[in-house]
């Protein structure tokens, strides 16, 4: 029953959204109980998979350890995403950057963005999972494009394209794992479960097809490289709080169903095939990532690149296997709130200057002090500064592959030392120095600072202590995948 509410939260949010009065108070107001709700919802349904390790619904919605892992990433970032769009976009109406009527499409496009991922999670069919991907990308488009400028429209055809072309392969390598399932005359809807059961009858060459048209596909929502080019663009034209949550949750989203198929093929043909192919991207990964970071000039497409970067460590540690699997589900944790602190931070310093290019950005800790601290805790933690949390998950990937993969491991780790030389030549320029051009000094207000406060806290003390729950959770997500 929480299941059918969750997805019936934001069904309700958006058709509240479309019937109500054109007015910022109420459209926010509709975003933010929804999403606490929702997050009511989530805890619920995590306690019950705590205890009874699945919590299906009909057999048609079900979610495991992973899911419920997911589940709770995409509650709690879409509750802070919902409270920081209230505030950003009041001051982005006061500025008259936008107009009430583009307000409302935003919280109605937000409500169907969510509501197709946590459907994404939760439904036990590998097809009604392709279609919810798809609906993101459908519902995101419009988002992306939402300043309608040319540069934003051309992004948005462009995430557009790739994807709905990286999806499309990614719809044929799922039909090839049904096969053995429609040879052997089932009937009804084919579920991740009836997959597994018939794994061993895929022939060994479809297995292997399946899974490589699967993993380019999928792997292109995820912004593996060589499929990442729409990142960049997309993540620096959105809205911010877009741009945290396709960061912080769909590329989570996206793994989700890389790692429900390896699952399948690894009971096929073993372990090595889909591990050597998530390896390769995601040491490739990183690789472009460390190098555009390095030499970027945007800060949001620097964000974008990070992105890319962190989706490669945990396609490493996919790869790898055993402990790496329990520390890149943990990283997904860590990056999504680490993500989703830089992107709102992104944001206050975009409206404070009304650029993204970080040659026009300084003096920012005496301009917004709080942002800049929180800036800086973001930056620590996501380039793998000890004591944070993503220091020891990128620590334990890296032990993981060392004895089998030692070249991956030691490419990698003097790749990751790039991304942070890169983020601290980039974040040392806009803290210091004297702006060309008269920026007044302060905060633009509460709304747009305590949900970055929240998520900071959250995180800092997440690295820290992890409870007994979220342990439990995650092991036994390791040992399924």
């Amino acid at each position: 029953m929480n299941l059918f509410l969750i997805v019936a939260i934001p069904i309700s949010a958006f058709i509240a959204s479309f019937l109500a009065k054109k007015n910022l108070r109420t459209l926010g107001a509709i975003a933010i109980c929804a999403s606490f709700f929702e997050l009511l919802g989530t805890f619920a349904v995590v306690l019950s998979v705590i205890q009874n390790g699945t919590y299906s619904l009909n057999g048609y919605l079900a979610v495991d350890a992973l899911g419920a892992i997911l589940m709770m990433i995409l509650a709690v970032v879409g509750m802070m995403a919902s409270w920081y769009s209230v505030g950003y976009l009041k001051i982005e109406m006061e500025k008259k950057i936008v107009g009430i009527s583009r307000v409302r499409q935003y919280f109605i496009l937000l409500h169907l963005f969510i509501l197709a991922m946590f459907f994404a999670i939760m439904t036990t069919s590998p097809i009604f999972m392709w279609i919810a991907i798809e609906a993101t990308t459908l519902s995101t488009a419009f988002l992306i494009s939402f300043y309608n400028k040319p540069s934003a429209i051309e992004a948005a055809w462009k995430y557009l394209i790739i994807n709905s072309v990286g999806l499309l392969l990614g719809f044929f390598g799922t039909f090839l794992f049904l096969y053995p399932t429609v040879h052997s005359e089932f009937t009804g809807i084919i579920s991740w479960q009836t997959l597994l059961l018939n794994a061993s009858a895929l022939d060994p060459f479809i297995a292997k097809t399946a899974f490589v048209f699967v993993l380019i596909g999928f792997g292109t929502k995820v912004g593996l490289v060589p499929m990442h080019t729409w990142r960049p663009d997309a993540y620096s034209k959105a809205p911010t709080p877009i741009s945290s949550l396709l960061s912080g949750v769909l590329l989570n989203v996206a793994f989700l169903a890389i790692l429900r198929f390896k699952a399948v093929v690894d009971i096929a043909i073993g372990q090595e095939f889909s591990g050597d192919l998530l390896i390769f991207f995601g040491l490739l990964s990183i690789a472009v990532a460390a190098f555009s970071i390095f030499g970027q000039k945007n800060y949001k497409r620097m964000l974008a690149y990070s992105s890319i970067e962190h989706a490669g460590i945990m396609s490493l540690g996919f790869g790898f296997g055993g402990a790496g699997t329990f520390a890149a589900l943990l990283h997904m944790i860590y990056h999504s709130l680490a993500k989703s602190i830089m992107f709102f931070s992104a944001g206050n310093i975009f409206l404070k200057y009304s650029s993204t290019k970080i040659k026009n950005i300084k003096g920012l800790l005496s301009v917004l002090p709080i942002t800049s601290i929180l800036f800086i805790i973001g930056f620590l933690v996501i380039t793998g500064i000890p004591p944070f949390g993503i220091f020891i998950t990128e620590f334990s990937i890296l032990a993981a592959g060392i004895q089998a993969h030692p070249v991956a491991v030691i490419l990698a780790l003097s790749l990751l030392a790039l991304v942070f030389v890169g983020f601290l030549r980039h974040i040392s320029s806009m803290m210091f120095g004297e702006n060309e051009k008269p920026v007044t000094n302060g905060e633009d207000g509460l709304w747009i600072t305590f949900p970055i406060i929240l998520l900071a806290t959250f995180l800092i003390l997440l690295s820290f202590y992890i409870p007994t729950a979220i342990q439990l959770l995650l092991r036994s997500a390791a040992i399924s995948y």
